[in-house]
């Protein structure tokens, strides 16, 4: 024990892992105190049903990648497994923490539930936990009426550059003094093949391919299963994780935006916008991470089948290109955003099953799970918000748009990779002698599908469409429009 106990400043990394364009970072080295960066992995994530390895392998990756380049100011990222109180109770032994610097997470409740518990803590310590505002996401906003305005302007301001010296840290030597006292954590993660790899310089990687020539298809590959994985940024993780900023590569597309690539970049950037949007609409209403945002939905009852879930999970509905997405999803950890709306379309209007029911083994496998965008894409999707289009993906159709040649579901239902064309995309419609001449039997080497889909749309199609005449559900879209529409809706969608 220390008794004249050094007074040092703490930075708390949560979905910040980089060191520029950081404000916490820049707040703490401003004063005239040491630095400590801390990343605690909590028991209680680890342990919450959202959450997968894949998710922590990455944050390691990340932090590898933070020390790496923190190396040469003889300084490390201090890992710790346990919860945040009892990491602050840990440091008091060594140091006088002075204030915690960290960026606002719009997380899961069990999060926010966190951070009120940390601000008792800091009180009672006396330490002062300044947080600022995360990739111009606002807290405490009424309604979205100037919100546009402020992110554009948030987007547009001078990143901040973080002027590093080892005399302003804790030095790797004090560090592992601490580290003694801990339940530290081993940083090395398995080699994955189809995984992304966590941390800042992995992130510019794939930015800087995107922006130089993949971006040239983007708009024309968007929706395609297996050409989006080349076309798209696959920046999500990255953004996800904060390994950038969304400032970042705002600025970085619209540097790099031409008159010739107007089109796919400013479709790019308009994404962002609204990624940006989606977040601020979850800050603001955090109850949608268990229920539906408009409660006139909160009365519509699904039948709950552990069968056709299961089926869904697996990749074994009997619909290649459900069973392709989701089994590629499992493997991967990503899927192009049309193929994302369609599972969870076909898990909660074809199944006829509740959103909530997906949540969270769609969380455990999207590598770049944001809580922002997970509930309000889910709802979006269920058509339970009220005032978006009610849209019910026929997966047949998507098939043959998106996937022509079958290419996607060869790849990820290997067992219909000899079938031609012709039945790729619709095995069931195979006749005995189709499936003889095939080498192929339905029921034996791949389901039938488990639902009559035609039947299953049109229920789902007249209950949403009667539901939206609900009295109640009008009050609710009247509320949720007048909450969180933007003044100028054109503006996020502007390319130029």
């Amino acid at each position: 024990m220390h008794t004249n106990k050094e007074e040092i400043h703490v930075v708390w990394f949560k979905r910040d892992l980089r060191l520029q364009d950081n404000e916490a970072i820049q707040n703490a080295l401003a004063s005239n105190k040491r630095v400590l960066f801390l990343y605690v992995f909590e028991n209680s994530l680890i342990e919450d049903p959202h959450y997968d390895t894949r998710h922590w392998d990455f944050i390691k990756q990340s932090v590898v990648a933070l020390n790496a380049e923190l190396k040469k100011y003889d300084t490390k990222v201090l890992c710790v497994q346990t919860e945040v109180v009892n990491a602050f109770n840990q440091i008091f032994d060594s140091f006088k923490v002075d204030t915690v610097f960290s960026h606002q997470e719009t997380g899961l409740l069990i999060t926010y539930n966190r951070d009120k518990e940390f601000t008792r803590y800091c009180r009672n310590n006396s330490v002062t936990w300044k947080e600022n505002n995360n990739n111009g996401v606002l807290r405490g906003l009424l309604n979205r009426a100037d919100w546009f305005d402020k992110w554009d302007d948030y987007m547009y301001d001078t990143q901040i550059k973080n002027t590093l010296n080892a005399e302003k840290f804790i030095s790797i030597e004090e560090i592992e003094q601490i580290e003694a006292y801990f339940n530290t954590v081993a940083l090395e993660t398995p080699k994955h093949s189809y995984f992304q790899q966590g941390g800042t310089k992995m992130a510019w990687k794939y930015a800087d391919t995107f922006f130089q020539t993949r971006h040239e298809k983007y708009m024309s590959n968007i929706s395609k299963p297996a050409l989006a994985r080349q076309s798209c940024s696959r920046l999500s993780p990255y953004l996800a994780w904060g390994n950038v900023s969304i400032r970042q590569i705002f600025q970085e597309a619209t540097k790099r935006k031409t008159d010739a690539n107007k089109r796919h970049l400013g479709a790019f950037i308009s994404r962002l916008r609204w990624q940006a949007h989606f977040i601020q609409k979850f800050e603001m209403e955090h109850t949608m991470e268990n229920a539906s945002i408009n409660k006139g939905y909160q009365k519509l009852k699904k039948s709950i089948s552990l069968e056709y879930q299961k089926a869904w999970e697996t990749g074994t509905t009997g619909f290649p290109l459900i069973d392709a997405s989701m089994r590629c999803l499992k493997e991967t950890g990503y899927l192009n955003f049309r193929m994302r709306a369609m599972v969870v379309s076909f898990f909660t209007h074809i199944l006829w099953q509740p959103w909530q029911s997906s949540s969270q083994h769609l969380s455990k496998l999207f590598l770049d799970f944001e809580p922002g965008i997970h509930f309000s894409q889910l709802q979006m999707n269920a058509g339970e918000t009220g005032i978006n289009t009610l849209r019910i993906y026929n997966p047949i159709k998507n098939s043959i748009e998106h996937d022509e040649d079958g290419t996607f579901i060869k790849k990820w239902v290997p067992e219909l990779a000899n079938l031609s064309i012709a039945f790729i995309h619709e095995p069931y419609l195979m006749t005995p002698l189709d499936q003889q001449f095939n080498n192929f039997e339905l029921g034996i080497n791949y389901p039938h599908p488990i639902v009559d889909i035609k039947i299953a749309r049109k229920k789902a199609s007249d209950t949403l469409w009667e539901m939206k005449k609900n009295s109640d559900v009008q009050k609710e879209s009247e509320r949720i429009l007048k909450k969180h529409m933007l003044s100028d809706r054109s503006r996020m969608l502007k390319t130029e």
